[in-house]
């Protein structure tokens, strides 16, 4: 059986599954981008981590993190303080 373009989008019309598959497409090539931030945004992390700690200082600077959960929380409200949670979560502790 052939999967139609309007049952895999969920359109009723052809044109609206065209829409649908190109921003699909679109999106796919943006979270692309947003997990190679990500992977560079550990990496980052790990190199000040690991000054942090070569200087007698600690792996986490909380201050730090709470001004990051506010930037994100200011741009993104509610949702924003989860992201940048999940975003610390990823980049403690690489070293």
């Amino acid at each position: 059986m052939t999967v139609t373009s309007t049952e895999k989008t969920g359109a009723r019309t052809s044109e609206a599954a065209g829409v649908i598959t190109g921003a699909r497409e679109r999106i796919d090539a943006l979270d692309d981008r947003i997990i190679g931030l990500i992977q560079e945004r550990v990496a980052v992390s790990a190199v000040i981590q690991e000054a942090r700690i070569e200087s007698g200082g600690r792996r986490v600077n909380l201050s730090r993190e709470m001004e990051i959960l506010a930037h994100y929380r200011d741009a993104l409200g509610k949702p924003g303080t989860a992201l940048a949670m999940t975003l610390l979560e990823l980049c403690r502790g690489r070293i």
